[in-house]
């Protein structure tokens, strides 16, 4: 189960920084998500959660599950999911700016 995990991470993680090393502004956007949805994952596993564990807490019991790894998390989804729609919004006024969906597309007209 780990080296599925670290497989699924490290090529979520290759294809993030892939897709943000090309030239349009449409893949980095695409490629930061990627990274993000990585790190998300990382987080998550991260925590060591217990499919025996129960979710909430109970009096007495001391096989719990943390969640604070979860609330991080949702956090993060929350603000990656801001993040990215600013930059889609950033991206589609450059473009209409400049007529091009490349990032270096403000020094060439």
């Amino acid at each position: 189960m780990e080296a599925l995990v670290s497989l699924a991470l490290g090529l979520l993680t290759a294809c993030g920084v892939y897709l943000i090393l090309r030239p349009t502004t449409s893949s980095v956007i695409l490629g930061l998500s990627l990274l993000s949805y990585a790190v998300n994952v990382l987080i998550f596993f991260g925590a060591r959660l217990k499919s025996t564990a129960p979710p909430l807490t109970i009096p007495g019991l001391s096989d719990q599950t943390d969640p604070l790894p979860q609330a991080l998390v949702l956090t993060a989804i929350v603000i990656g999911f801001g993040m990215t729609a600013y930059l889609v919004a950033l991206a589609l006024m450059s473009k209409a700016e400049s007529g091009s969906d490349h990032v270096d597309a403000g020094g060439e007209r």
